[in-house]
């Protein structure tokens, strides 16, 4: 069985630098994972004109790819101390307990390191109140550090991946037992 990993980009630049971190962090977790998949890649800055509407078949999608997710890297930047408005307005979108079956990893990227607490004070309870485990602390990324990314999140991995491996073993169906 394949365990799907599904990156949700909050930054309302399409292609953004958060973006750009949100797929490494994707790629390093996959990479360390035994069965893991790069899946879909949810760029909420292509369906911000269609969030406020009632009825989108692409934001219906999009919830429907994020709640199916296995793994979910949920990355936004950093705005005003917090996550982004707009990815705050998708994931309310989501019924009550939407993630229940899903591992999420919070990643902010931002400028100055007084904001370093947000993503566990204020993204990662966002989270676990859609019912996601979060079981690793989250990613935090300055600007300054983009350039290295790659092998921030290479480290950052190498500690997390076998904390996400196990829950993913953990929920894995079990096989019945044929005597």
């Amino acid at each position: 069985m394949t365990n799907n990993i599904i990156t949700l980009v909050g930054n309302p630049r399409a292609r953004s630098r958060t973006h750009r971190a949100a797929l490494q962090a994707a790629q390093a977790i996959a990479d360390r994972i035994e069965n893991a998949a790069l899946g879909e890649t949810i760029d909420l800055a292509a369906l911000a004109p269609e969030l406020p509407t009632a009825s989108s078949a692409a934001v219906e999608s999009a919830l429907d790819l994020v709640t199916a997710a296995d793994v979910l890297v949920a990355a936004s930047p950093t705005y005003k101390g917090t996550y982004t408005g707009l990815l705050k307005t998708f994931l309310d979108r989501l019924p009550g307990y939407a993630l229940t079956r899903t591992i999420a990893v919070p990643l902010l990227v931002m400028g100055d390191a007084k904001h370093a607490l947000a993503v566990e004070t204020h993204f990662r309870p966002l989270l676990v109140e859609l019912g996601a485990h979060v079981p690793t602390p989250g990613i935090v990324l300055l600007e300054s550090q983009l350039p290295d990314a790659e092998q921030l999140l290479d480290a950052w991995a190498d500690r997390a991946a076998p904390q996400i491996a196990a829950l993913l073993t953990a929920s894995a169906p079990t096989p019945a037992f044929e005597g």
